[in-house]
């Protein structure tokens, strides 16, 4: 009598595939791209680091020491000598005060237009939207000398209104523009149902459309904040008062005797003005990139 036996099957193990080759290739493949973004971070930053650095050194390590060196010692000596000696408090203030009002009068007048425009329906607003878009293709160097005589004429040369009008005026037709993008974006059955809720054109803009674009609001603020907070050509041409000058015109007083170069005073300088709008930018970055994005999509 014979049995049979049963004999359990051999499993065979499945071969193990190893991701490190994988790894390596894509490692390989993104290589150039992370040589590039380090490349790039060192350009960016390296000239703020030299630059903050620079502002705790004295003269004589300027003049003597390598560029590459470190400060001997970390004063703010500097710091003190830009705000007390160079005038830099003042400069500020008065930036601030030919930038700001400037800033709300651009921010509320072109999104008040921009609404305008796109939104609401009216005879004649694509000719009037045209001639917006044209004062961008208007070169600045053009009007400065004829908006040297119309301020001249009315007296008007040593105060900041030249600032004030002339940052509006230019301004204007960029933030027009772009915020006629933006309202083109939202969708018009928004505003249908809010005319049908009983609002009125004012209610519209101030209650539905301005929410609806704030992080565009915040962008085109931003864009024209750092164009007007460094202008340098506007300001020289109109500011002719040692007391009105802006940071960007002061920042070229910072010169001793026969025209030698304060450095330590005046680094510390640019460091306050590059430094206080480089933080502006990292606080507002998120409402900047999503409105960038605002108007790219319709709906």
């Amino acid at each position: 009598m014979t049995t049979d036996t049963l004999r359990t099957p051999q499993l065979t193990p499945a071969p193990t595939v190893t991701r490190r080759p994988r790894r390596a290739r894509r490692t390989l493949r993104n290589l150039p791209v992370h040589i590039g973004v380090t490349l790039l971070l060192i350009v960016v930053v390296y000239p703020l680091v030299w630059l903050l650095l620079g502002s705790f050194k004295t003269q004589n390590e300027f003049l003597s020491a390598p560029f590459w060196s470190l400060p001997q010692q970390w004063s703010l000596d500097n710091y003190v000598e830009a705000f007390v000696g160079g005038g830099l408090g003042g400069y500020i203030v008065n930036s601030v005060l030919a930038v700001f009002p400037s800033l709300a009068l651009i921010v509320l007048l072109g999104t008040a237009a921009g609404f305008a425009l796109e939104v609401m329906v009216w005879k004649g607003r694509g000719p009037v939207l045209l001639l917006f878009l044209a004062g961008i293709m208007v070169p600045v160097q053009m009007i400065l000398l004829p908006l040297f005589t119309i301020y001249f004429n009315l007296d008007l040369t040593g105060t900041l209104w030249p600032l004030i009008i002339t940052y509006v005026a230019i301004g204007m037709p960029l933030t027009v523009f772009m915020m006629a993008t933006y309202f083109r974006a939202v969708p018009r059955e928004v505003f249908e149902a809010a005319t049908i809720d009983g609002a009125n054109v004012y209610r519209l803009f101030w209650s539905v459309g301005l929410p609806l674009v704030r992080n565009a609001v915040f962008t085109v603020a931003l864009v024209q904040f750092f164009f007007l907070w460094n202008d340098l050509l506007i300001s020289m041409t109109f500011v002719n008062s040692p007391g009105l000058r802006t940071i960007q015109v002061g920042l070229l007083n910072f010169t001793g005797s026969y025209g030698s170069v304060d450095y330590g005073p005046m680094f510390a300088a640019i460091s306050v003005n590059v430094l206080g709008t480089l933080l502006l930018y990292l606080f507002l970055n998120q409402k900047v990139m999503k409105g960038l994005t605002a108007g790219s999509v319709k709906g």
